[in-house]
This record gives C-alpha cells, structure tokens and sequence, in this order.
C-alpha cells in the first residue's frame, strides 16, 4: 500500500482510530494484522517470507540469551545466515550468476546455473537490517529477548517504517511496543503536520522533478549536457524529497499513536562536507554500517591505512546493499573515495579555515556546501542510470551543451520544478539555520493554522498525485 495513495488515507484513518478505542492488551494485535494486511497489498505471498525470519529470529533471539560461549556465537551466526540468505536470493543470485556466465564465457565455458524469475520482495533490505539488528543486540547483551512472539513478530512488521525504514533497533522500539499509549492532542498534531511535510516534499517536489528526470536518464543518447545537468540536479532533489518524505510520513503516523521513530533525515543538502553529508543522510543505514561493520572491522581505533581500507569497504558494501548492479558499487566506491579524500585533507582544511576571518569563514563554508552538493549530484548519475553503460553516456554528454528541450506544458512544466524547489529550500533554511522561527508550531494561532492550511492547500493545488510508489521500495 502506497502512503500517496486513497486506499492509504482510509487506512491510516482507520487503523489509528481503532487504536486509541481498543483496550491496551489488544493493541498490538490490531497494529501486528494492519501492519500484515499492508505488506500484502503489494503481493500476498511474500509475508511467508517475513514469516520465515521472524521465527527463526525470535527463536534465535531467546537461545542466543540462555546460551554460553561458542553456542551463542553459532546460533547468531545461524540468524543472520538465514537473513542474509534470503536477501541474497532474492536481490543478488541473478547479479551472480550474470558474473559467473561472463567468467565462464571469458574461457569457453557454459554457465548451466539456472536464473531465478523472482520479483524482490517490497522493502526486504530494510526489515532485514532491523531483524540483524535484534539478534546482534541480544548477543552483545544490548537488548534482553523478546518473549512474546506478537511483539517480536510487531517490530519487524511495524507498518510506518516497514518497506524504507527508518532501520530501527530494537532498544528503542521494543519498549515503545510494551508501552500503554494514551492519546495526546500534542502527540497527533505533531505526527499529522509532520506526515503534511512528508507529503509536500514527496507530491509537490519529488514527483513533479520525476517528469523531467524520468524522460532524460531513460534516453541519454538523446539529450546534451544542459539537460543532463538539470535532470541530475532534479533527481539529487527528488531522492531527497521521496524519500525522506516518506520518512516524515511514517515517522508522524508513528507519532500520531505516540510512538517515536528515530530522524532519518536532517536536512543533507546543508552539509559542508561528505562526511556530514552521511550524518544527515538516510542516519538509521549510516549508523547501521558504523555500528555492525565499520566499527567491528576497527573504525577509527586503527591506523590511517586501515581506516582508509575500512571506510571504503562499508561503502562499497553500502553501494550493494542498494542494488545489485555495478552502478551502485560505483556509486558506493564514489564516496567512499569522497570520505578518503575528507579524511585526508581534514586536518590541513581546518588549519587553512583557522585562519579565515568572519566574513572569509562564511563564504568559504559556503563554496564547501556548493562543492558537496555537486559531487553527490555526480554519484547520483550511477545511482539513477539504468545501466552502466547509459551512466557513462550520460557523463560523456556533459561536454556537449545546447538547447534544453522543454516537456508537457513547456516553459510552465519547468517553472513548477523551480517553484517547488524554492519553496522546499526557503523552509528548509528556516528549519537550519532560524530554527526559532516556527511556522507550524508557532505560537500564535493564527501563524499556525495559516500555515498548515497554505502547506494543504499548495499540496492539493500543485501535488502531483499519479507520481507512482517510492524509490526506495525497490531496495
């Protein structure tokens, strides 16, 4: 089910009602077969899938807590094997097996591994990661495991965030699942402007920006480096806004039922480096790899070399987890290669501003911030292209600039995406760096019901409502 969606609103509506109504002991429940009956509007069969790793990973869970020594390590290995097998079928056999066949055709050979005619089930990345994270916690003695099998079975299939996340971990959600939420007026004005903003940036911004990016990258023979920049320009805005616009859906009809989903998003295209680019950037998968992959390979706690080789590693497996195809690796090699480079002319850079004045410090700060934002708007470039190949072309069409071909309604179609664009950044100014000045949650009445009805009106007026499901749906 589609949060930009009729079927969602009725839904939503319904569910949070019901929840508010029911007893306390029947709430998980209610949210445990609404949460089921909202993976299967996508397809049916797939909650077997879910099914199977919330059994082995509850079962884990509990063994792991009253196991010693060696047992303890091999019934978590047992736990993630199972999840990271089925996500390997389903998103990476055929990327393997595509290898296998080059390599074997490399030397004459014929590769007689079958492919599997499989669709990836919707979000499979994002519940697996926060399945991983279960398991990883109660080994470490993080987190006590769950008895009761609803609830478990509840925190991996939470509908707000269960096929694009936030990646939750269980310290933060379990005990929210045990709690006795009483409705809260503030509570449900939060989640609700909150889920406005979500649906501003993701039928206002992402899906207008969409029409242009979604007829230049599919035909790059087609179009010069004047619509290349812009279409890329647009798609680094229309990521953003798609998906953290659904992060602000789900977050607020968490919120709306008193539960709170961590930030996923702190506005990444303020960031004055790469560095913390990925800071605000997606924050529940970043902080996922620090915590379960960079921070076990050494982190920081190693030497420079190492450190280097570590960065790179969990960004290249970054790039896989987001998609089977080189265009990811690529787009996980680039920064991780961004972070290197970062790292290595931090301390010289920090000298250099030090020695700035005011005035000088602000406008260099500012070039930083045009810098980031061009080379992620590169990378973008392999994260969007369809294959290797039309990223290469599209890279090669920069050189050659020319008239830019306007679509739909022409000049209007354009001035919509700018309009759009505008207002987001506007707002979003205001949020960074006038954080006092507050529009929806402004003191005054009249500021704030102004500006919640000018948010839904501009979102009914401009929003594109055929705009299709999410990006990140796919991973």
């Amino acid at each position: 089910m589609l949060f930009n969606s009729l079927d969602f609103v009725f839904f939503f509506v319904i569910v949070t009602f019901l929840y508010y109504i029911l007893p306390y002991k029947n709430r998980w429940f209610l949210l445990l077969a609404a949460s089921c009956y909202f993976y299967m509007a996508f397809v049916p069969v797939y909650i077997l899938i879910l099914g199977f790793t919330i059994i082995v990973d509850y079962l884990a869970g509990i063994y792991i807590e009253k196991s010693i020594g060696k047992k303890r390590k091999l019934l978590l290995i047992c736990s993630l094997i199972a999840n990271i097998g089925i996500l390997a079928i389903f998103k990476y056999y055929n990327f393997i097996n595509d290898n296998i066949s080059f390599l074997a055709t490399s030397v004459d050979l014929k590769n007689h591994i079958p492919y599997l005619n499989i669709l990836l089930p919707i979000g499979l990345s994002f519940h697996t990661f926060q399945a991983m994270s279960y398991t990883i916690e109660v080994y470490r003695g993080n987190q006590k495991a769950e008895k009761h099998f609803g609830i478990y079975s509840l925190y991996v299939m939470f509908y707000p965030q269960l096929v694009a996340g936030p990646i939750e971990r269980p310290q933060n959600i379990l005990p929210q699942l045990h709690t006795k939420h009483q409705f809260s007026y503030a509570n449900m004005s939060e989640g609700l402007k909150q889920m406005a903003w979500g649906f501003f940036k993701k039928l206002v911004v992402a899906d207008r920006l969409s029409i242009y990016v979604d007829t230049v990258y599919p035909n790059p023979e087609l179009h010069n480096g004047s619509t290349v920049v812009l279409s890329s320009i647009f798609f680094a805005i229309q990521i953003y806004c798609d998906f953290s616009g659904y992060s602000d859906i789900a977050i607020g009809a968490a919120r709306t039922m008193g539960f709170d989903l961590m930030t996923n998003f702190k506005r990444p295209y303020f960031a004055k480096s790469i560095s913390e680019f990925w800071g605000r950037w997606h924050i529940s998968l970043s902080t996922w790899f620090r915590d379960y992959l960079y921070i076990p390979l050494g982190g920081n706690r190693v030497k420079i070399s190492r450190r280097i080789l570590n960065l790179f590693i969990v960004f290249i497996i970054s790039g896989l987890w987001h998609g089977a195809s080189y265009n990811f690796i690529i787009w996980g090699a680039l920064h991780g290669f961004y972070q290197i480079v970062g790292l290595i002319i931090k301390r010289p850079l920090g000298i250099f501003e030090n020695k700035l004045p005011q005035f000088g410090l602000k406008a260099f700060n500012l070039l930083k911030g045009i810098f980031v934002f061009i080379i992620v708007t590169f990378a973008w470039i392999f994260f969007r292209a369809h294959t290797l190949s039309d990223s290469f072309q599209l890279i090669a069409n920069l050189k050659t600039f020319g008239e830019m071909p306007f679509l739909g309604n022409g000049i209007n179609q354009l001035g919509h995406c700018f309009i759009a664009i505008t207002l987001l950044f506007i707002i979003e100014y205001f949020m960074e760096f006038k954080p006092s000045i507050k529009m929806m949650d402004n003191k005054y009445p009249f500021v704030r019901y102004a500006s919640v009805i000018g948010l839904l009106f501009v979102i009914l007026i401009f929003g594109v409502f055929n705009g299709g499901q999410f990006i990140y749906f796919q991973f």
